[in-house]
Formats: structure tokens, C-alpha cells, sequence
């Protein structure tokens, strides 16, 4: 197993350091922030050749050397435009670490000069360096490799060193978190099934404080999650893809807690829509339908290691595969939830919301016992998401408490900071209307008949949805126990296929939930 709890990541306060094969200089303008310091300007200087000689300088990554060793310049455009945020700052770090690894380095120094165009502006510049450097997991496992990474060291430039450590302290969790969160998500639907999630889960969590408790078996899922157990039907009968309910706990090792967090994540290890079958080609890419669990696992993971104060967290990973066979559920059944609500099933391609309702459900119940709880769903759950905002952006709907409690803002504006955007979504009437049963056989209504992308409001209405069959609807502004509830649906923002998962929205919940309490 390879070391999960450190990363190679070093501070410097020299960049004349020699233990480091190239310079990666993050900058918004190269007059301004290199030739006007006395300290860059004798080191980096002779790149004012290179910019007289190109006039698409700032607008191109730049490699070249400098006293035999490679010096990589990635400007970041405009910074100070409304429509500029700190991606800029991602977008030019992952250029120049992508640039520094076909290059042959493998011990890069970023020296970010952009830093204060944003609050969070050298966290943005390592979290994007890393990213680019990560290496999927099954690559590790064909290759063998002895590294996380695809460099063996990342050096980060500041001259107060004491700044630098606590910032890498911080990065490190939540790079491994996002590592963790990318190799659960990303992986193939064998390689990740329910099964070996669990292994997984076991093996990057061993000897930390995280507690871990696994449910398998269709008569328990039956029995306690039959939304679940709907789902699971089908697969239930080939052992390795067989569903796991992963259930996670963090307290912390002293102090009062003051806030509990519950986090739903939607795992589908593969969907191929059910009955109603993803065809004409939409069923590539689905084994990307389990990155809100792999995000739960992620956020423990990040947790484990920077050990915040005051927060308890409750996490559930649903790992199910929604498969074709003689024993998956269909459209018309009627399934009674843990609620007690009696749903009618419109559609088996909306099994995210299904696997995750009476999980949501026990929450609930949990949160009633529990000091100041906030409770979670987290799933790539609509294309309609996509459509509304594009594939860059998570969306958060939160129910009357949560926004009394002003969560969707908060995460809207961490999200802002650590380059991790959000849009913020809202739970209409018409919303609850749509899920609403349409006969005296049902109470709710799982879903149209449609793709989310053809129904108006198509990734508000199965929030609705995950309210009313769990019995939060009963908790609400007009209760004497309110229960704060905010759905995150990440199907944009969880990254494209082909390619490689973000790990979104783990930098936006570790600076809300972790980062201040340390």
C-alpha cells in the first residue's frame, strides 16, 4: 500500500534551491511580478529576451533554461475582470506542472507571484500542480508504481517558511482526500465494484480514527433500505457486484462537538439505466456515477489526517449497480420507503435518488440524537444540472433550515476562493408539485418518464423528491425540530470522461467545515 497520509511536498524559501530540476513561475504579468523584485529578477531576468521576442508571451505557457535548469513561465491572463476568479490561477499551475512533467522534471518548484490576486491564492496554485500530477489508480496497480505521483517531489516557493508548512499541512489532506476521491470514482466499474470499494475503503482508512461499519445482503437492504434493495435487485445475484452500504463515523478525540455533519453519497458502481436502458450510446462513461460516495470517502480521508476540532461526522457510501437482468425493478412498482411513503416508480435510470432516500431517511432519525446537524446528499444525479450551468459547476439546493443557516452561501463562497464553484439552486413548489403522487395509489412520484435534460426544472425536482419520501418535508421552517438539508448534485464539476475525475466538491467542504476549526 502506498503511503497515503504524506505526500512529497517540500517549502523553500531559495529559489536558488538545487534540490529542485525546474522553476514553474506562476505570474499575472511578467514586468510587474518577476522584473520588479530584485531577488527573481537576478535569477529570472533573461526571460525580458523571450517576451521582447514573442508578443504572445502572457498568453502561452513559456519553457526555456536558465542556468541549466528548466524554467517554465505560465501566465494567468487578466485577474482582475468581473467575470475572473481563482480558476485562473488553477488553469495556469496545471499548464506549467503538466508542461515541467513532459519536459522530464520530476522535482518542480512552484513560485507562485499571482498570490495576491486571490485569498487563497497559493492553495489554488499547489491543489492544481497536484492534480495534474496524479496518477490513476489502475496505472499505479499495471505499473507498480511506488508513488502517488507522477513527479517525486513539488516543491512551493515562499519566503516565510513557517506560512509555507501550515499551507502544505492543509493541501496535503486534501490532495490525498481528492486522490482518494479520484481513484473511487474514476476506476473502472470491476475494478471499483461494491466489493472491492470496500477493500479499498479499508486499506486507505486503516489505523486512523475513522470508525467503519459495512451492511451487505439483499433480505438486511430489504429490510431496512428497500429504495436500495430495488436497485440492488438485479445484481444482487452475481456475488462481485453484489451492493454494500459504507458507513463511516469521525469524532473528535477531545472537546465538545458543536456541529455534526451527515453525508449521503449516491455509488453507483455502473448504470445502465435499468430496464429503462441507457441506449443509442449514453451508457459510456457510467461507471463515473459513484464519485458523491467517492467524495464521502474522500472527505474522511482528509478528516483522518488534519483531525478537526468540534466536528462530528457521519458519512454513508450507498454502492450499488444498477444492472439488466430478469430480477431488476421496473417502472410501475410501487415501493414503500423507510418513510413509510409509498413511491411510484417512473423511471429505473433515477436510481441515485433511489439508493440514497432511506439512507437520508436513517440520517434524519440519527439527527434527531445529534448536536447541531447538518445533513447531505452528494451525486452525480441529473444531466439536467449540466444543461442549467454547464460542466464546470456544482449545484447545492438546500432546504428552509439549511439556508436559515446560510450553507449554500458559505459553500458558494468557499467554493469562490479554492477554485471549486458552485451555483446556487432552489426547491420551488412546483417542485414538490411534480413528485407529487398522481393517484390514490402513490404517495410520490420517483420520476417522469423523460431524461432529467427534458423536463423543466430536472435537477430541482428529485431534491423535492428526496425530502418527501425520506420524511424530512416534517422538518422543515414550520417544525419545532428543524433538520438543515442541502442537496449537492456534482454531475457537472465531477470532471469529464474520458478523462480525469476533479474531486469536487472536497476543497469547497474541507475549507467550510475543516479548515476553520484547526
Amino acid at each position: 500500500m502506498l503511503n497515503f497520509k504524506q505526500l512529497q511536498l517540500g517549502a523553500s524559501s531559495n529559489v536558488h534551491d538545487d534540490e529542485y530540476d525546474a522553476h514553474l513561475i506562476i505570474a499575472t504579468n511578467f514586468k510587474a511580478n518577476v522584473l520588479l523584485s530584485s531577488q527573481l529578477n537576478d535569477v529570472f531576468g533573461e526571460l525580458q529576451i523571450l517576451q521582447d521576442l514573442n508578443s504572445n508571451f502572457e498568453n502561452e505557457v513559456t519553457l526555456t533554461v536558465l542556468n541549466k535548469k528548466r524554467v517554465i513561465y505560465s501566465p494567468t491572463g487578466p485577474v482582475d475582470r468581473d467575470q475572473d476568479d481563482s480558476r485562473r490561477i488553477a488553469d495556469a499551475a496545471k499548464a506549467a506542472v503538466q508542461k515541467a512533467i513532459k519536459a522530464g522534471s520530476k522535482r518542480p518548484l512552484l513560485i507562485n507571484l499571482s498570490r495576491n490576486a486571490f485569498e487563497l491564492s497559493d492553495q489554488v496554485a499547489l491543489l492544481a500542480a497536484l492534480e495534474a500530477a496524479y496518477i490513476p489508480l489502475e496505472l499505479r496497480e499495471a505499473r507498480n508504481a511506488n508513488s502517488l505521483l507522477k513527479i517525486e517531489k513539488l516543491g512551493y516557493w515562499n519566503e516565510n517558511l513557517d506560512e509555507a508548512r501550515k499551507t502544505l499541512e492543509i493541501v496535503n489532506a486534501i490532495e490525498l482526500g481528492r486522490i482518494v476521491t479520484r481513484d473511487i470514482g474514476g476506476s473502472d466499474p470491476e475494478r471499483m465494484s461494491a466489493p472491492n470499494t470496500v477493500t479499498y475503503v479499508n486499506e486507505v482508512l486503516q489505523s486512523t480514527d475513522v470508525k467503519i461499519n459495512v451492511i451487505e445482503g439483499q433480505e438486511i437492504f430489504q429490510k431496512e433500505y428497500p429504495c436500495l434493495a430495488a436497485v440492488n435487485r438485479a445484481a444482487a445475484s452475481v456475488p462481485r457486484h453484489a451492493g454494500r452500504v459504507i458507513k463511516l463515523e469521525y469524532s473528535p478525540s477531545d472537546g465538545p462537538v458543536d456541529t455534526t455533519l451527515f453525508l449521503v453519497g449516491k455509488g453507483i458502481t455502473y448504470d445502465t439505466g435499468g430496464a429503462d436502458v441507457k441506449a443509442g450510446g449514453h451508457m459510456s462513461g457510467m461507471h463515473r456515477d459513484k464519485c458523491g460516495a467517492a467524495f464521502v470517502a474522500g472527505f474522511f480521508k482528509t478528516l483522518s489526517i488534519l483531525k478537526p476540532k468540534g466536528l462530528k461526522v457521519h458519512g454513508t457510501m450507498c454502492m450499488v449497480r444498477n444492472s439488466i437482468g430478469e430480477e431488476c425493478y421496473v417502472s410501475d412498482e410501487l415501493i414503500t420507503t423507510r418513510a413509510k411513503k409509498r413511491v411510484r416508480v417512473g423511471n429505473t435510470d433515477a436510481e441515485g435518488r433511489m439508493v440514497m432516500v432511506d439512507l437520508l431517511c436513517e440520517a434524519k432519525e440519527n439527527a434527531l440524537n445529534e448536536v447541531n446537524p447538518q445533513l447531505f446528499t452528494i451525486a452525480t444525479l441529473t444531466g439536467h444540472v449540466i444543461r442549467a450551468y454547464g460542466p464546470n459547476y456544482t449545484a447545492v439546493l438546500s432546504n428552509g433550515p439549511a439556508k436559515a443557516l446560510k450553507v449554500d452561501h458559505n459553500l458558494h463562497q468557499n467554493g469562490d476562493l479554492i477554485a471549486d464553484p458552485y451555483e446556487i439552486s432552489s426547491i420551488k413548489r412546483e417542485d414538490y408539485q411534480a413528485i407529487s403522487g398522481k393517484s390514490e395509489y402513490e404517495d410520490i412520484l420517483q420520476a417522469t418518464n423523460n431524461p432529467s435534460t427534458m423536463d423543466p426544472r430536472g435537477h430541482q425536482f428529485p431534491a423535492a423528491f428526496l425530502i418527501m419520501a425520506s420524511g424530512l418535508e416534517q422538518h422543515g421552517n414550520q417544525s419545532e425540530q428543524k433538520i438543515p438539508f442541502s442537496h449537492v448534485d456534482i454531475a457537472g464539476s465531477s470532471g469529464p470522461f474520458p478523462g480525469i475525475p476533479t474531486g469536487a466538491p472536497l476543497p469547497s467542504f474541507a475549507y467550510t467545515y475543516i479548515v476553520p476549526r484547526l
